[in-house]
């Protein structure tokens, strides 16, 4: 048996660590007592869709935890729910595997600050991924604003697409404007983008990079959230959500077509990060992990998405070793 949660071998359901930073210890199953909301014939989800729903595109869901069972709340829930997703993008069968692996991989390889995850499922056997969130504690719920909140720009004042209009050098600028300690944040949020790139993350929005209030009233970096493999559903998205610079691209990339390290490595010195951490962060990436390979063929995706999203990795990680254009 594997343990939803990290990948390692138990005898039945979450491994014990897993369940203390999960369910501070409790014995929670792996299957929830309820089916999902495609099956389930009562007005339940779609009660607590309309009322806790989170902003986003997918339904999410807002679960406490009485006992030992997960239910589903209107409000003060201590968990994320996300069922498979309803649209017309390829494979959303494996969309909770896709973002449960990423969030792990992300958290085992790379060392990111990254919620208690896992992989749960509905009393109907349809899969969803479950986070913890960092955002609520038993006290209160702590103060979180995203970088459109920050930017000021919403789909009135800026359009549709407000999501998309910054470039990851400008969320940068943002993160100097609004974290006071933003020169230890600045190489997480590097590490961050770096990951998204090298693991197919098309979707990292404006959206999806937040600030949050620490214990000392100032604002430091989320942990990392909506993490996933997004060319395994839309084989033709561009590699990147938002451009890195603010203008223009590399001779690199004019070369190539593409990102490289000529790319990673002028951006992490344009936010501020010295010369010598720029190359170690981006070698970091450019060494293909046995950990990665062991973490994505123990995942619940599968076979032939296993091998797609190894690929799709490999790939980037040759892109990054390829030689500067001059």
């Amino acid at each position: 048996m594997i343990c939803p949660g990290c990948f390692k071998s138990y005898k039945d359901g979450y491994c014990t660590k897993c369940r203390k930073e999960l369910f501070d210890g409790k014995k929670v199953g792996s299957v929830l007592s309820f089916n999902s909301p495609y099956t389930d014939t009562s007005e339940a989800f779609q009660d607590h869709a309309k009322k806790i729903s989170i902003s986003g595109v997918q339904v999410k869901y807002s679960l406490s935890l009485e006992d030992k069972d997960l239910e589903l709340t209107e409000r003060g829930g201590q968990y994320i729910l996300k069922p498979i997703p309803i649209g017309t993008f390829k494979h959303l069968d494996q969309a909770p595997a896709n973002e449960h692996v990423t969030m792990q991989i992300a958290r085992q390889a790379f060392k990111l600050s990254v919620p208690p995850n896992a992989l749960i499922y509905f009393k109907d056997n349809s899969p969803a991924y479950l986070v913890r969130r960092f955002d609520q504690t038993p006290d209160k719920k702590l103060q979180q604003e995203d970088f459109a909140q920050l930017a000021q720009m919403t789909s009135e004042s800026h359009g549709q697409n407000y999501k998309y209009d910054l470039s990851y050098e400008e969320i940068a600028e943002l993160i100097i404007n609004y974290v006071p300690s933003y020169r230890i944040e600045m190489e997480k949020f590097f590490r961050l983008i770096l990951f998204n790139y090298v693991f197919s993350n098309g979707d990292a929005h404006l959206k999806n990079f937040s600030v949050i209030q620490s214990e000392q009233g100032d604002y430091v970096l989320t942990p990392v959230y909506d993490l996933l493999c997004t060319r395994l559903h839309a084989p033709t998205e561009s590699d990147m959500a938002l451009s890195l610079f603010k203008e223009g691209f590399s001779k690199s990339y004019e070369a190539y077509g593409f990102y490289t390290f000529q790319d990673f490595f002028e951006f992490g010195l344009r936010i501020g990060i010295k010369e010598t951490r720029v190359k170690k962060i981006i070698k970091e990436f450019t060494v293909p992990q046995e950990l990665i390979e062991g973490l994505v063929s123990k995942s619940f995706l599968n076979n032939d998405l296993k091998g797609e999203y190894l690929r799709l990795y490999l790939d980037k990680v040759n892109r990054l070793k390829m030689k500067a254009v001059s």
